[in-house]
């Protein structure tokens, strides 16, 4: 007997009447009309059953600290970054893991099952780094977390970042990280990006560097993470995260910079509720957006996928994990608004980002994990409008989060006695 039988669901290619069966946390087949006997089957009422939410880009050290020690009453990138730095020295482990795991809790009530996070190593005491290290043991049977080594400081900036970033890469972080942008001058930040690139070839790590994260159009810095990519044969494994002052650049620059960033393989990951909330600043009116071009990069071939970057932290006081409230601020913003346009918005926040993550067995399809997510919405545009009820959420073919039916009752003259938000087409 199998574990899993999930019938005529709706998967996100379109195809409908789709029957999943699931045997020792693995998708055995995928087909209409499945026979078989499982322990446990769910009707998923022509509902979307996709691949859980994937976060490419996100602050599991800084998450829930909001208020701490104080509010970001500019709401300017440098003031949380000052902000960040005076709450370090007060941080405890327990803290930092009290907080990550109640995202975590959050994270996987909205089908978010994998997170790229990034962890600050300029504190010597690598105490952030512990912290996420002993989180990513804890959450392991139920959600991915990989860890970026960040050099918040400056890698060439903050005394000793270099050994500390090696010593938090040999206790088990994940990804090499940087921030050429805020180095002291643009010819450290190419020489950071040069460093830290080469530490990544020597070690076959992954690279993802927080990159031009400004609206000054002269930051350049992701030419040369590209560069530094196909000199070291990283195609695929080096990813570039905000690109903010992509938005600002030349347009004829751009049109060099885009093919080479394709040329390169290096990715790119917007985060669309803290570009626009935290650039364009210092504009009166227009007043720029600030988010790069998603629409431009996508059509080039580079993947790209959406972060939420931050949830109730010294930059950022809102967010609840809710990938699909990502993934509108990135359609609305871009004004990626044709059909094929919002599909490639839900893409950015599961499949695009589950590329960049390099994460195995992901996707609905027989040999994959059993990881997915039940939606109450009947394809990815309408999930993306209805910031769809999660109304199950697999992990091995295990239901470990369900949440009821949205709903609400009307007592109005003349009127039906319910709301429906799924229209008849």
């Amino acid at each position: 007997m199998s574990d899993l039988l999930v019938k005529n669901a709706t998967l996100p290619d379109g195809r409908s009447g789709i029957d999943v069966l699931v045997a020792d946390g693995r998708i055995v087949n995928v087909s209409q009309r499945i026979s078989a006997a499982a322990a446990r089957t769910v009707d998923a009422q022509g509902c979307l059953l996709t691949p859980p939410f994937v976060d490419a880009h996100f602050h599991m050290d800084a998450t829930l600290s909001y208020g701490l020690p104080r509010v970001n009453e500019s709401g300017t990138l440098l003031e949380g970054i000052a902000l960040w730095g005076e709450l370090k020295p007060t941080l405890t482990q327990e803290a930092i893991v009290e907080r990550a795991l109640a995202y975590c809790d959050w994270a996987v009530a909205k089908g978010l099952l994998a997170i790229r996070s990034h962890v600050d190593v300029c504190d010597p005491r690598l105490l952030a780094v512990e912290a996420l290290l002993h989180v990513k043991e804890r959450v392991k049977s139920y959600l991915d977390l990989q860890l970026v080594a960040f050099p918040q400081d400056g890698v060439l900036r903050s005394p000793n970042a270099v050994e500390l970033l090696e010593r938090a890469l040999a206790m088990g972080v994940d990804v090499v990280g940087g921030i050429p942008h805020f180095e002291r001058t643009m010819h450290d930040g190419t020489e950071s990006v040069r460093l830290l690139c080469r530490i990544a070839a020597d070690q076959g790590r992954l690279v993802d560097m927080h990159c031009d994260e400004t609206d000054d159009p002269h930051s350049r810095h992701i030419e040369t993470l590209a560069l530094e990519s196909l000199r070291h044969g990283l195609a695929g494994r080096v990813n570039g995260s905000h690109l903010t002052s992509m938005h600002s650049m030349d347009n004829y620059y751009v049109s060099k910079l885009i093919p080479l960033m394709q040329e390169a393989g290096v990715s790119a990951v917007a985060n669309p509720l803290i570009n626009i909330t935290i650039q364009g600043r210092h504009d009166t009116y227009p007043k720029r957006r600030g988010l790069t071009r998603v629409p431009e990069l996508m059509a080039a071939g580079v993947t790209v996928a959406f972060g939420h970057d931050c949830v109730m932290d010294p930059w950022y006081s809102l967010g609840s994990a809710d990938m699909l409230e990502v993934a509108s601020m990135g359609l609305h913003v871009a004004q990626m608004t044709g059909q094929d346009a919002m599909r490639a918005c839900f893409d950015a926040v599961t499949v695009n980002a589950a590329a960049i993550l390099h994460l195995d067995g992901y996707g609905i399809a027989p040999g994959n994990r059993a990881d997915f997510v039940l939606l109450q919405a009947r394809d990815p545009v309408e999930a993306i409008r209805l910031r769809a009820t999660r109304l199950a959420v697999f992990r091995g073919g295990k239901m470990i989060a369900q949440t009821p039916a949205a709903t609400a009752a009307l007592d109005v003259p003349g009127r039906p006695a319910s709301v429906d938000w799924m229209p008849e087409r």
